[in-house]
């Protein structure tokens, strides 16, 4: 028996891949107004935000927010 797909945004997507779509839907410069961490603003990039938001999970639940809130509007 197959169990119906999860309804969770999130399900089956990495941290890195949520980032890399973030990145090229909306940038490093609009990520980093929506949510002020330095590795958004000042030479950013995928592994250093990765190395940060791995370590600070108030700043990976916003980013993960912003990420389920644009699968959903689409």
């Amino acid at each position: 028996m197959d169990s119906p797909p999860s309804k969770d945004p999130l399900h089956g997507v990495t941290l890195k891949q949520l980032l890399m779509e973030l990145v090229e839907e909306f940038g490093w410069a609009e990520l980093a107004q929506r949510v002020d961490i330095r590795c958004f603003r000042f030479d950013p990039s995928i592994n250093s935000s990765l190395v940060f938001l791995r370590r600070t999970p108030w700043a990976r639940a916003k980013v993960e927010e912003i990420y389920v809130q644009w699968k959903t509007r689409r």
